[in-house]
């Protein structure tokens, strides 16, 4: 196994473990958790990647067998939040990272002006904004932002995709607004419409969330139920989650995944 923390793609020669460009210059991102070697949905993680190189115009040569490579270099054992970089150069990275421990809930703050993003539905161009918006969101007593398009409708949060329940039925924002296509809200969807529930796409304001239970979800953290709002969010006292329901879902994405590759030995 591997252990660099970062490794360039160097094609036919490997990885290299020198030389890698800095995180902060990668122009297009994506991360997944790995827990003892196994990804769930990785398929979907390295696709939304692909889009995304072929969206911004990146040299994409290189990238399937990137891709194959990365799968026998994440660390078998332990919990790890790897990302796959792209840069301008079409430098391809991998940024073995080790994951911390998971939230189980999370508090949000409205983002008061208009969402900054240039590239909503790409994850990596806008990182250093959203990062900003996260700052500014814990320096008034939150967890992170809340992004909010024309005429205030809730799109998502800086890190987390976004859906609400009122009563049994699921809401999700309108898959027509800018949001990034979420590999984890993606994957929630598909077992509550197995289970029948009542999935419907929706435009609202923070205020229209007042009495619903609102959860903000992601690969790392999974499923975060919003336990309160700092600013802009609504007025009424949150809603406490139906933890039945909660922990039923949560179940779902902890349910154990493929392996994301054949180890050498």
């Amino acid at each position: 196994m591997v252990t660099a923390p970062r490794l360039s793609w160097a094609g036919p020669d490997g990885w290299c473990a020198s030389a890698c460009p800095p995180p902060e210059r990668a122009v297009l991102v994506d991360s997944f958790l790995a827990v003892d070697g196994r990804v769930r949905d990785l398929g979907d993680h390295e696709e939304r990647f692909r889009g995304g190189c072929a969206a911004l115009g990146l040299p994409t040569a290189g990238l399937p067998s990137f891709l194959e490579a990365a799968r026998t270099v994440l660390p078998r054992e332990g919990r790890w939040f790897p990302r796959f970089e792209a840069h301008a150069d079409g430098g391809l990275v991998i940024w073995l990272r080790e994951a911390p421990a998971p939230a189980r809930e999370v508090r949000l703050r409205v983002h008061p002006g208009p969402d900054p993003r240039r590239h909503p539905r790409l994850k990596g161009p806008d990182l250093a904004v959203l990062a900003e918006l996260r700052r500014q969101a814990v320096e008034h007593g939150a967890d992170d932002a809340v992004l909010t398009g024309p005429g205030g409708v809730v799109l998502e949060a800086a890190h987390s995709g976004l859906l609400w329940w009122h009563g049994d039925r699921l809401h999700v924002p309108d898959p027509d607004l800018p949001i990034l296509p979420s590999v984890t809200v993606g994957r929630l969807l598909r077992v509550a419409r197995a289970e029948s529930v009542d999935v419907t796409p929706r435009r609202c304001t923070p205020e229209a969330l007042a009495g619903a239970e609102v959860w903000a979800v992601n690969a790392l953290h999974g499923i975060r139920p919003v336990t309160g709002w700092r600013g802009g969010g609504p007025t009424d006292p949150v809603a406490d989650p139906d933890r039945t329901r909660l922990e039923r879902f949560r179940e779902h994405l902890a349910a154990p995944a493929a392996p994301a590759a054949a180890h050498p030995r």
